[in-house]
């Protein structure tokens, strides 16, 4: 099989095509890939570390208001398509992929023009502006929120999951608590906003330590590292000290090795996110970003809240005490962790990367046939 991949602008677009590569490499040791990303987006610098080989476009989002800047996002975009449509016969691939981002509507669009499988696949609950303008003309739509189904064409996308699920759920752990100070044994919190750090977290966070001192379970705080410094000149203004059972970090670079040990989260509730938290069964509190399109991270959180997999906190409702009673809730409440935890196994999708498989074979023997 050779698979064209084209994701971009977010870690959110970028994994799940990493992750399928990854399984498609299992059913099919000979498979051969080409990622095709933006100049810009951070897949320049992630897809070629992996080793995959990588083209680049230039292309730009539009601007919502009215703007002369659309003008050249359309003729980015167009001369994207074309610069696509030679990268697809040069490779020719038996399908193209598209995980989200605008390279990906250029990519995937060009295919479709070329009469070439394309599989379009939606990590959140609210479907993004390229998956909608890109749906029509996909041979096979897969959604990881069963939500989404209904923002697609009448049955034409079918529930895989998140691939990067089906990753994470595989892992190994060699993780331990010890190498931060702190004890294996004793039942963790995980306090993280994402990669850069969410101020209104660390701002709940600062207002929270003192409780946190006292509380049986340990605390880790991951800041971002932009606002690590901030942090800890607040809280030294304020001459509050981390005691034994907290630490405060910058950041995570094996989170998902971290996450295997972690009996409890504080997060954001973005589509990676989701994923590696159900694939390991961890219960949470989500804090959805109010800075995203369609406000979908709040529609996330809330799809797993109703299966009883989550609590959620808005950004309004956070503060240092309702952050420390949401804590006190899953791990001082071994009924309620317990239960939740089930619950999040349940929602949980660790086959995501081989239902997405399925479903691009599908597409491939439909366009044959």
């Amino acid at each position: 099989m050779r698979v064209i991949l084209s994701g971009g602008g977010t870690g959110g677009h970028i994994y799940p095509a990493l992750a399928l590569a990854e399984v498609i490499k299992q059913h099919e040791p000979e498979a051969e890939f080409l990622y095709v990303g933006s100049e810009r987006g951070v897949e320049s610098h992630i897809v070629p570390a992996t080793g995959m080989d990588f083209e680049q476009l230039t292309v730009q989002g539009f601007k919502r208001s009215l703007s002369l800047d659309n003008i050249k996002t359309v003729n980015l975009f167009l001369k994207a398509v074309r610069q696509s449509k030679k990268i697809i016969k040069d490779f020719k691939p038996d399908v193209v992929v598209g995980t989200g981002g605008y390279v990906a509507g250029a990519v995937v669009y060009a295919a479709q023009r070329m009469h070439i499988p394309t599989v379009i696949h939606e990590q959140n609950s609210v479907a993004g502006v390229t998956n909608k303008f890109l749906a029509r003309g996909a041979t096979k739509i897969g959604v990881a929120f069963d939500v989404a189904k209904q923002q697609f064409p009448a049955g034409k996308a079918t529930l895989v999951g998140n691939p990067r699920a089906q990753q994470v759920a595989h892992i190994k752990s060699t993780f331990s608590w010890q190498s931060l100070g702190l004890r294996d044994d004793k039942a963790t919190l995980l306090i993280f906003g994402g990669s850069q750090g969410a101020p209104a977290i660390n701002l709940a966070v600062i207002d929270a330590i003192n409780d946190f001192n006292l509380r049986q379970y340990q605390v880790v705080i991951v800041t971002g590292p932009k606002r690590y410094d901030n942090v800890l000149n607040k809280l030294s203004e304020q001459k509050i000290a981390a005691a034994d059972n907290v630490r405060i970090i910058p950041y995570i670079d094996n989170m998902p090795e971290v996450l295997a040990k972690t009996d409890a989260i504080v997060s954001r509730a973005g589509a990676t996110s989701i994923a590696e938290i159900t694939a390991l069964g961890i219960p949470s509190i989500l804090v959805p970003s109010l800075h995203v399109t369609g406000n979908h991270q709040t529609k996330n959180a809330q799809s797993l809240v109703d299966d009883g997999a989550a609590l959620l906190l808005t950004e309004t409702e956070l503060t240092g005490k309702s952050l420390v009673n949401a804590a006190d809730k899953l791990l001082l409440n071994e009924i309620i962790s317990d239960n939740m935890a089930a619950q999040v196994v349940k929602v949980g999708m660790t086959d995501a990367g081989d239902r997405l498989y399925h479903l691009i074979q599908d597409a491939i023997l439909e366009k044959k046939d």
